[in-house]
């Protein structure tokens, strides 16, 4: 399986996403990125296709939740943008996780990887049980999900990286574990409260991280995306 660092492109526009990319324009890694929410509302599918055209792997991070139906006709429309990772919420049951996989796969029988969110990073045990009335622990809720993906057909799910170890023994060393909420050591937590190092995460059991302003708020982002590629993936 391959294993990778993730940049969030968490940027309000093409303008500044390709500013900051363009940092990037002398490397021969070319970095694998992600498209949430903020970029893809302000600029559609077109920033898609041109982060395709200049040569990134994309993570297109909407986390799509509705009924069944209006999951697999809207994962048929991103099917068509040749995305590599997409991903959707696993809370809207195995029935709407099956209905995505099937809209996600093309007629030739490919599609990209799909993913489910479990509990957000910014989401504690006590917000989890108080707010949202979910009495399991937050590991053991985690752990479900990911088996309700797994049962689904999907190919991985979206965790803490604290997470990662269980859902790989839950789920098998096959499923995906992509991890937001890195942090370097010597960084700031921002508003994420399950978080690890980029090393740790490796350890742990991380396919893929995914690392936003530790990098795009650097002083330097390509010297920090190089150290955080070295500490994940030894390189």
């Amino acid at each position: 399986m391959n294993k990778d660092v993730v940049i969030a492109l968490d940027f309000k526009n093409a303008e500044e996403t390709f500013k900051f990319l363009d940092k990037f324009a002398n490397e021969e890694r070319k970095p694998f990125v992600k498209v949430g929410m903020e970029l893809f509302y302000a600029e559609g599918s077109p920033i898609v296709r041109e982060l395709k055209a200049r040569g990134h792997k994309i993570f297109l991070d909407l986390k799509l939740c509705d009924i069944p139906n209006t999951v697999n006709h809207a994962m048929k429309i991103l099917s068509e943008l040749g995305v590599d990772i997409t991903n959707l919420h696993c809370f809207g049951t195995i029935e709407m996780m099956k209905a995505a996989v099937e809209g996600l796969t093309r007629p030739d029988g490919t599609r990209p990887l799909l993913i489910g969110v479990t509990q957000l990073t910014s989401t504690s045990e006590q917000r989890m049980q108080e707010e949202l009335l979910i009495n399991a622990t937050l590991p053991e809720t985690v752990v479900k999900y990911a088996q309700n993906a797994k049962a689904a057909g999907l190919d991985g799910v979206v965790c803490s990286p604290l997470e990662a170890r269980m859902v790989k023994d839950a789920c098998g060393e096959d499923f995906i574990a992509l991890t937001p909420g890195i942090r370097f050591a010597d960084g700031d937590k921002g508003d994420q409260v399950r978080v690890t190092t980029p090393e740790k995460a490796r350890e742990i059991g991380s396919d893929y991280i995914v690392v936003g302003r530790a990098i795009t708020a650097a002083a330097d982002p390509v010297a920090a995306y190089k150290r955080c590629v070295k500490e994940f993936l030894g390189e």
